[in-house]
């Protein structure tokens, strides 16, 4: 036996926090990882160095951070930190001095850098590779942390936008988008090893390619332009299901909805609407917060019937009078948004909204919060409601330990939105889709019997 197999490969282990863009950034340094010839360890023991990949946008994900490499040094002792809280750094090293390096987001050459001087590789090219390319494909999709049969294809880093309760633009710098081409591969690999769903993430993806000048490349027999519009289209060549998310109303998002009548893409727009009363959206320093979004809404139903509009939505912000927060819940009722998420604001350290007079007392934006989730119950439960007897896609997530099938619709991102509870009289797999007929629904979930 070779030295190389007689020697343990070092153990990394890894621990991601915050959004599906993080989880994309742990997923490449996990892939560098493997091609250098670690291996991942799941348990605090065995790893040699411990990865803690951070978030920092607002103070519960600070604290999670924090009591996350807290539990990582105590357990282990050699901590590698980077992410969104890596921007703070003072913040970190103020609680553990003693962490072996600190770098932020996407600075994955950092993060190797620490990995190098905190365990040296032990490689050999003729074993630690990466995973065999699948059936002889000449290119792999290195490690994933999602299930294998969805993905997030992250199109660009970054963000133009000055919202004045984000920190997002002082951590991850300006709009810095991927080119059109290199997107397409890599969905195009993606796909080829298996991938049914490609959940398309960005910071603001209705703004991808305009650092660019939408400067194009080739893709195929076709030249596509970075931009929205074109990056849909090649999507939607694949034959599988493509999800939008963080999707801002621009006029130009108009260009897509056909996409999504035609079922070239899924008819489902994630869009961060945060309120719905101008004066608070001014306060924020929203974009786009002068457009009619009702009118636009509309404009898209009428388009695509059955498009999915799932968005967030913050209370208690600062200034935020009796009357905005009713603006916010007559907005609601008329835009029946399909899936909603709110929160509560909270006092970011660097966001400028901090500085604004007129906090709202914590009692109260509770109550609002509980409000606006008791009004957004109602529009999903009617919604839901009216799917009773139809007949839709689903696509199997999971079989529980109970032998329950638990899957998607178009209607459903993971994680975030609801869930479709299958009974069927075959044998299903996860990622495979199937037909369905809903037999009952409640506020947030579906059950259905497969076709």
């Amino acid at each position: 036996m070779s030295k190389a197999r007689a020697t343990a490969a070092p153990k990394i282990g890894i621990v991601s926090l915050g959004c599906p863009k993080a989880l994309v950034d742990s997923e490449r340094i996990l892939t560098q990882l493997r091609a250098e010839g670690y291996v991942t360890s799941p348990s605090y023991d065995a790893a040699d160095v411990v990865i803690v990949n951070t978030c920092g946008f607002i103070d519960s994900a600070v604290q999670e951070s924090l009591d996350a490499i807290g539990e990582a040094m105590a357990e282990n002792g050699k901590v590698i930190v980077t992410g969104c809280l890596g921007a703070k750094k003072e913040t970190i090293l103020e609680q553990y001095p003693d962490v072996l390096s600190i770098s932020g987001p996407q600075d994955y050459a950092s993060v190797m850098t620490a990995v190098h001087k905190a365990v040296p590789p032990k490689h050999d090219p003729r074993f630690d590779l990466l995973p065999a390319p699948r059936k002889g494909k000449s290119e792999d999709i290195g490690v994933k942390l999602t299930p294998k049969h969805y993905a997030y294809l992250k199109i660009s880093e970054g963000c133009n936008h000055k919202c004045s309760f984000c920190i997002i633009p002082s951590m991850r710098g300006k709009l810095a988008s991927r080119k059109v081409d290199e997107v397409l591969r890599e969905a195009e690999r993606l796909a080829k090893s298996g991938v049914k769903e490609l959940l398309v993430i960005s910071q603001d993806t209705s703004a991808y390619g305009a650092d660019l000048k939408y400067a194009g490349g080739p893709w195929g027999e076709q030249d596509y332009q970075t931009s929205m519009l074109d990056l849909c289209k090649g999507l939607s060549e694949l034959g599988i299901w493509v999800r939008l998310h963080y999707v801002y109303p621009y006029p130009h998002v108009d260009e897509i909805i056909p996409l999504m009548a035609e079922r070239k893409i899924l008819p489902y727009l994630d869009i961060p609407f945060q309120h719905g009363s101008p004066t608070v959206l001014k306060r924020m320093k929203r974009p786009a917060f002068a457009e009619n979004t009702l009118r636009r809404l509309e404009a898209w139903r009428a388009i695509c019937p059955d498009i999915t509009i799932r968005s967030t939505f913050i209370v208690g912000f600062p200034g935020e009078t009796d009357e905005e927060f009713e603006e916010l819940l007559s907005w609601l009722k008329e835009a029946k948004i399909d899936r909603a998420g709110c929160f509560v604001y909270s006092p970011v350290e660097g966001a400028t909204a901090n500085l604004l007079p007129n906090a709202v007392p914590p009692e109260v934006a509770q109550a609002r919060l509980k409000k606006f989730m008791q009004t957004q119950a109602r529009i999903s439960k009617a919604k839901l409601k009216k799917k009773i007897g139809s007949t839709i896609e689903v696509m199997v997530d999971e079989i529980d330990e109970d032998g329950i099938v638990i899957g998607r619709s178009w209607a459903d991102a993971p994680e975030i939105d609801g869930k479709v509870y299958l009974s069927a009289d075959r044998l299903l797999k996860p990622g495979q889709i199937v037909r369905a007929q809903v037999v009952q629904a409640d506020a947030h979930d579906l059950n259905a019997e497969v076709l």
